[in-house]
């Protein structure tokens, strides 16, 4: 079948009902199929539906010429909520990603300064982060709404941390990691220690996922699910709380936590940037 003889808006309406990667792909085919799969129409449909509400939140606001473009800008986090969180939109599907700073969080004792200490982090996209002097009890909490998220959708959540040179006593007791959306819950443990690499990160994970009769055994003895650091490109660490599936239409509110207050010892060296929450890579 010849594409160049359909209609301009008909073809535009077949495109809007495939994904953004697929628009890009077909585009390169004749450039009269480009004009089609460049229009507004299409790239309108791939943003979120809330996108002139997120537009407003914008930190810094956007300038563009067309919704191709303002898709495209979309896909680099930006600051929204006067710079408390980050918003962007997943390239391939246009499904939504935040990041809820460390202000955004309720980090137990993080405005006592014997504790805790708020500072600048250059590498950080927002404008503080807080590093962890000294404590014993240490637990992290963050909440989003369901509704802010896309619909029929699986997310997972991750905290996203640093440890300094003199980082102590956080990986003597595994912490506790959790997700729960409604009665929903997810659980899993964490030794709070950076791993050398991305490879030897992956490594672990896949000898772990290898494992399916231990694992399965761990359940039925109701041991929860050990998860590993992994470093990120951005040079900072990212802990998996869990995940859960978003249907959409619901007014739910979704909790995640890390915390480790079962041992009595002193630790230290924790950066918290935030938590991220973004769309599950299949």
């Amino acid at each position: 079948m010849n594409l160049d003889i359909l209609p301009e808006d008909c073809f535009a309406h077949i495109l809007s009902l495939t994904s953004p990667i697929d628009a890009c792909r077909i585009s390169i085919i004749s450039s009269s199929i480009r004009i089609s799969a460049d229009s507004d129409n299409v790239w309108e449909k791939f943003l979120p539906s809330d996108y002139r509400e997120i537009l407003s939140k914008l930190r810094h606001p956007l300038i563009y010429s067309s919704k191709k473009e303002l898709f495209l800008k979309l896909c680099i986090p930006r600051l929204i909520d006067g710079g408390d969180k980050t918003f962007s939109i997943e390239k391939s599907t246009g499904k939504k990603r935040y990041m809820l700073s460390a202000r955004e969080l309720d980090i137990t004792w993080a405005d006592n300064p014997l504790f805790w200490s708020w500072k600048p982090f250059p590498t950080s996209r927002f404008h503080e982060a807080v590093e962890l002097r000294t404590i014993w009890w240490l637990e992290i909490q963050g909440k989003i709404n369901s509704r802010m998220l896309s619909p029929n959708t699986t997310y997972e959540s991750y905290l996203i941390v640093k440890f300094v040179d003199r980082a102590y006593g956080l990986d003597l007791l595994p912490s506790k990691v959790s997700v729960q959306v409604g009665d929903v819950k997810s659980e899993g443990n964490v030794y709070l220690r950076q791993y050398e690499s991305k490879k030897q990160c992956l490594e672990t994970i896949w000898f772990s996922n290898r494992i399916e009769l231990v694992v399965r055994w761990m359940a039925f003895r109701g041991i929860t699910e050990e998860r590993v650091p992994c470093k990120r490109e951005d040079g900072w660490v990212e802990i998996e709380l869990g995940s859960f599936y978003n249907h959409g239409g619901d007014d739910l509110e979704v909790k995640m936590s890390l915390k480790e207050v079962n041992g009595t010892h002193l630790k230290g060296g924790l950066v918290v940037e935030g938590i991220e929450v973004r769309p599950k890579q299949l």
